[in-house]
C-alpha cells in the first residue's frame, strides 16, 4: 500500500527536481516495483506544461496506463500569453509519433490532464497499439486546439508539445511502468471502447 496518492507524488516530484533542473530525461518512481509512473518535461512547448507523465492507475478491478499532463500555473491548459477567456468549450487534441497521428479524447481533472485513445469501462486509457508506439518511437508532437477562432475561421492546433521518448532510456522505462498491467486485453471484450467519452471518469471541460 502506497503512502501517497499518485497526485501528490508527482506533484512533489515535479516540484522539487523542477526547483534543481529541468527533466531532461525519463524519471522513474523510486523504491517502487513495479513503479507507478514516470515523468518527463517536453523538449520544447508552447502551453504551460510542467510535465508529463506515463501513468498505471486503479480502473475498478484493473488496472491501466493513462497518459497525464500537470500543469506549470494553477491551470487551466493555455497557449502562452494567452486568457482563459479565449478557450473554447470544445477543445481537441492529438498525438503523433514519428509522423504517425493517433487521435485522442482531450479530458479534465482537477489538476491534470489526460489524453487518451481508448475506455476500459468508464476509465480513460491508452491503447495497446499506442503504448507500443510511445516505447519504440523516437519523437512525440501533442498537438492542441484550445482557443476559439474568429466567426467563419477553420478550427486549428493552437498549442504544441514535444516529447523526446527515448531521452534518458525511454524503452525501459516505460516498459518498466507496463509491469504494473495485468494480462492483455481482448480487444472485443465487453467494456473496451476505442475512444473515450464525455462520460468518463474525467470530465471534458
Amino acid at each position: 500500500m502506497r503512502a501517497l496518492p499518485l497526485v501528490l507524488r508527482l506533484a512533489a516530484m515535479l516540484g522539487c527536481l523542477g526547483a534543481i533542473a529541468a527533466l531532461a530525461d525519463w524519471k522513474l518512481e523510486q523504491d517502487v516495483e513495479p513503479p507507478s509512473y514516470a515523468v518527463i518535461e517536453p523538449e520544447n512547448s508552447n502551453l504551460n506544461i510542467d510535465g508529463v507523465v506515463l501513468a498505471c492507475e486503479e480502473a475498478g478491478d484493473a488496472r491501466i496506463l493513462q497518459f497525464q499532463i500537470y500543469l506549470s500555473t494553477e491551470g487551466p491548459l493555455l497557449p502562452k500569453g494567452a486568457a482563459p477567456q479565449q478557450l473554447k468549450g470544445d477543445p481537441r487534441a492529438e498525438i503523433a509519433i514519428d509522423g504517425r497521428v493517433f487521435p485522442v479524447d482531450l479530458l479534465f481533472a482537477d489538476t491534470y490532464a489526460v489524453l487518451a485513445d481508448e475506455t476500459n469501462e468508464m476509465f480513460p486509457r491508452l491503447s495497446e497499439h499506442l503504448i507500443a508506439a510511445m516505447t519504440t518511437g523516437r519523437i512525440m508532437v501533442l498537438s492542441f486546439d484550445l482557443l476559439a477562432e474568429p466567426a467563419g475561421q477553420t478550427p486549428s492546433f493552437d498549442g504544441e508539445a514535444v516529447i523526446a521518448l527515448q531521452q534518458g532510456g525511454g524503452n525501459a522505462t516505460m516498459s518498466a511502468v507496463q509491469r504494473c498491467l495485468p494480462m492483455t486485453v481482448d480487444a472485443a471484450s465487453p467494456g473496451h471502447d476505442r475512444r473515450c467519452s464525455a462520460g468518463a471518469v474525467l470530465n471534458t471541460r
